[in-house]
């Protein structure tokens, strides 16, 4: 497969969507937010803030093999936790960072302080509806979209806060998940005539983040089945 040689990133607001231009064989990856996009995170004496989840979004072929990360947040782009007791977060995008199989100095697959991602790939989550648009020369015609997404701190019965590590709940400790995350694909044939492709919900990533397999039992999940209402890939 050849190398994805252009890639644009455009984040937007939904209310701002008019403004983004295309041309022929563009992909428009959007992603409109759920009623759970924002999500209650406590700071400090009871004070808490509404945060939208960390995100990423990549690009695989058919066989499943990691091509091209299109776009991740800030935060785990650059390790740049405010309020995480020395928590690296790995259990917060662990699909993703198996899958794109880089591993630092420290064992675990997620980028760090010293090494951290390109800032044309990262970003911070929009409060709303969003868009990535990518041109792909060189990408093959037949490609999956994937997108993992978590929240921080986002506990219910199931995944409580009170688990302890090696429980098959636990999942970072009481600043870490809660619900582990959760992982969109889509199937997209450039060759079909389709214009768009709709991301279903393929299962739950690892909850303490110590492997990347995705656990198709959602029965856990609660709010996290809710972060997001509708992901298409659309071709302009």
């Amino acid at each position: 497969m050849g190398l994805l040689t252009l890639i644009y990133l455009l984040l937007l607001y939904a209310c701002q969507t008019e403004l983004l231009e295309y041309e022929g064989g563009d992909v428009q990856i959007r992603i409109e937010k759920g009623e759970e996009w924002l999500h209650d995170f406590p700071v400090v004496l009871g004070i808490k803030k509404k945060n939208p989840p960390q995100l990423a979004i990549w690009l695989e072929d058919t066989a499943g093999n990691y091509f091209s990360t299109v776009y991740v947040t800030h935060k785990i782009a650059t390790q740049s936790w405010r309020i995480a007791g020395g928590n690296r977060r790995k259990e917060a995008l662990p699909h993703w960072c198996y899958t794109r199989g880089v591993k630092y100095d420290d064992g675990l697959y997620l980028p760090t302080k010293r090494c951290p991602l390109a800032d044309g790939i990262s970003g911070a989550t929009p409060q709303g509806d969003f868009e990535v648009k990518l041109r792909p020369k060189d990408l093959s015609k037949r490609f999956v979209v994937k997108i993992e997404l978590n929240h921080s701190t986002d506990f219910n019965d199931f995944y409580p806060k009170s688990a302890r590590e090696g429980e098959t709940n636990y999942s970072g400790g009481k600043e870490g998940s809660g619900q582990p995350a959760i992982v969109y694909a889509a199937f997209v044939d450039l060759l079909s005539g389709e214009k768009v492709f709709e991301a279903f919900l393929v299962g739950h990533s690892s909850p303490d983040g110590s492997s990347g397999k995705i656990d198709k039992d959602l029965s856990g999940l609660t709010t996290a089945l809710h972060i997001i209402k509708r992901i298409t890939v659309n071709i302009r």
